[in-house]
């Protein structure tokens, strides 16, 4: 079912919204509000020109309030038949108290008030919802199908089967999720991942759907059907989400339960009391009740928190950032501290050279270049980050000859008729090259929670041997790791702590440069929960950022369970709270932001319409206001909180901006 269908259950209970079988975007219901208004509005002309004809006016007032009662009565008959006191009941029995006391005007000013905020509320949550599932409209519907003579073939991307070759032409969107077989490009995943920057793809690389190649023409092997694609996983996750009841709008329920068959308890005393006991006026009275009744209404109440948290779901939704539901949202924005794991979190999960130490007359190049062919033949992640260097440095080197692994120490190899060597601190050691200066330069590195990797001369012969040089090889630090940190810091949360299964010495060592305020390192999975546990006894509410599987257990405690870079992982995506399409740690300060701002509007939103009650309430009790003054102040009260809430929707800068006046 698309977003644009699928009109919110919330308003639909509430306020009897769509209860009646009308779409957000219905044509029939929109005319009989429009039908409805033009008649009050003709009646009230005729009535302010003081028209003779009396018949006239009657009919324009009764026709604008019989119009408007097609959209209240069918769904207050329903709530009855249902044992159920909801908004249309009481609109109902106002709007009918109207006409016996003589106040047609009101009556039918009172319907087509009360329908036009429920339109209101119908088209704001309609148009939160239309924001995000306009993200299938960036999908073509048709792909470029390689036929068997080699030709490419137009076909509905509805009939495409994985396994299919495709073709997408520069300057064309993506039409399913799928791997590159040959071209390059680059690639505008905004769609997907809320990052401005193109990305360069080639052959091995997958692309999503909705996403737009550039400059070159791609040809994809398709890896999901239109249905399992990314774009559509994204946009059902977020309906789902949008269904869940936050913890502010599970107590306006509950309140707007008790609260309704208060009100027509209040307004039947409203109307018998002061007429038996200080012998009131029963007209008067009854006509207090009936405008007690009205302001009563709790419409901008109701909605005032599921358009906010729609509008916030779908803000995130479109940055990348996916929230699995309300409730996530609220606990984002009341976040005060926040676990965080070391690799791929707040380092890159790769590990690269940092640098090179020559220890002898050879360059750096020729140190490691002599590092790459010892290590040529080994699969451990310091090997492997060697070679890496070497290549991006495009750097050649000598075949190795008699490549040896030692277990825990290294690599051994013959270079050039020479025995070479390539190790840890252990093996530098035993083979008896170790001087004052290496090791000072070795506890140096160590002391940076860095690993190294000695290259040298075995001894053989009459040589001693010799080191010639050390490389430090380190998991970098995400380059917006420490203004990400520092966001969050001035955000409000108050506690930052690393929980790593890395050692104490390397946890400390990147903590200290990304701004982390404590590290705990040498942890396994138990140890972990027992962090978030004293978290949050402390903080109650407590967030973790992990992988969303190797961290699943902390992530599953934690109030919040936050996945990194889930591009990628179907599995991540289904096991995180909120997943991140994109490994920036930005976009969780942005999330946080976004979940305080959320839940301001919403205590601002209704705050307002509590306030708008309460002075209404009064004036109706003191006899100052009228039946459609009470409803016009209630119109406009949730025509606020929605425009209040629909600002959600802007797009990043205006979020920025919020932090900054925030901060």
């Amino acid at each position: 079912m698309s977003a644009e269908t699928h009109s919110h259950p919330e308003a639909k209970q509430a306020c009897g919204g769509c209860e009646h079988g009308h779409d957000e975007t219905s044509l029939p219901r929109n005319f009989l509000v429009a039908a409805s208004g033009v008649l009050l509005a003709l009646g009230l002309l005729l009535q302010w020109l003081q028209a003779q004809s009396f018949t006239l006016t009657l009919l324009c007032f009764a026709s604008a309030t019989g119009v408007g009662a097609l959209l209240v009565v069918p769904p207050a008959w329903k709530a009855l038949t249902h044992g159920r006191l909801d908004m249309n009941v009481l609109m109902t029995v106002a709007v009918s108290g109207a006409w016996m006391v003589g106040e047609g005007a009101e009556g039918a000013a009172v319907v087509f008030l009360f329908a036009l905020s429920e339109l209101l509320e119908s088209w704001s949550v309609g148009r939160a919802r239309r924001a995000i599932a306009s993200l299938l409209k960036l999908a073509p519907e048709v792909a470029y199908v390689r036929q068997a003579d080699g030709s490419y073939k137009e076909m509905p991307v509805g009939k495409v089967e994985a396994g299919i070759e495709i073709q997408v032409r520069s300057g064309d969107r993506i039409p399913l999720d799928g791997e590159i077989v040959s071209g390059a490009s680059s690639v505008n995943q905004a769609p997907i991942t809320g990052e401005s920057m193109p990305v360069e793809k080639k052959p091995g690389d997958h692309v999503y759907a909705g996403t737009i190649n550039g400059e070159g023409t791609l040809k994809i092997r398709v890896t999901k059907r239109v249905n399992d694609s990314m774009l559509a996983r994204i946009t059902r996750l977020v309906e789902e989400a949008e269904g869940q009841k936050a913890p502010a709008q599970r107590f306006v329920d509950r309140f707007a339960g008790v609260y309704t068959p208060t009100v027509f308890v209040v307004a039947l005393l409203v109307a018998l009391i002061p007429p038996l006991v200080v012998s009131g006026d029963w007209m008067q009275w009854g006509y207090r009740s009936l405008v007690f009744l009205v302001i009563a209404c709790p419409c901008a109440l109701v909605i005032a928190t599921p358009v906010s948290i729609v509008s916030g779901l779908t803000a995130l939704a479109r940055r990348g950032v996916l929230v699995k539901g309300g409730a996530y949202l609220e606990v984002l924005g009341r976040l005060r501290a926040l676990a965080v794991d070391k690799t791929g979190t707040i380092t890159q999960g790769r590990p690269r050279v940092t640098g090179i130490f020559p220890q002898s007359d050879l360059t750096e190049n020729d140190v490691l270049a002599r590092a790459a062919a010892v290590d040529a033949t080994s699969s451990h992640p310091l090997a492997q980050a060697v070679i890496n260097e070497a290549r991006e440095r495009k750097l050649s080197w000598p075949e190795a000859e008699h490549s040896q692994s030692v277990t825990g120490r290294g690599m051994r190899a013959t270079l050039e008729g020479h025995p070479h060597f390539a190790g840890n601190h252990a093996m530098a050691h035993e083979m008896g090259v170790c001087s004052p200066d290496i090791e000072s330069k070795l506890h140096e590195i160590e002391e940076r929670g860095e690993s190294l990797v000695i290259v040298g001369h075995a001894p053989h012969d009459d040589c001693p041997g010799a080191v010639l040089g050390i490389l430090s090889i380190g998991d970098p630090l995400r380059p917006e790791a420490p203004s990400a940190l520092q966001r969050l810091h001035k955000a409000g949360v108050e506690k930052v702590v690393m929980l790593s299964g890395d050692n104490q010495i390397t946890a400390s060592a990147i903590a200290k440069q990304a701004g982390i305020d404590e590290a705990y390192g040498d942890l396994m999975p138990d140890d972990k929960i027992t962090h978030i546990r004293r978290l949050k006894e402390r903080y109650e509410h407590v967030g973790m950022i992990g992988d969303g599987i190797n961290d699943a257990p902390a992530l599953a405690l934690a109030s919040v369970g936050i996945a990194m870079g889930t591009i990628g992982s179907d599995t991540a995506i289904e096991t995180a709270d909120v997943a991140l399409m994109k490994d920036d740690l930005i976009r969780v300060s942005d999330a946080i932001l976004l979940g305080r701002r959320t839940l301001k509007i919403i205590q601002f939103n209704v705050g307002f319409a509590l306030s708008v009650k309460a002075l209404f309430l009064i004036l109706a009790f003191t006899g100052h206001t009228s039946l459609w003054l009470a409803i016009l102040a209630d119109t406009g009260a949730t025509l606020l909180v929605i425009l209040n809430a629909l600002r959600l929707l802007k797009d990043s800068g205006s979020l920025r901006r919020w932090s900054q006046a925030r901060i």
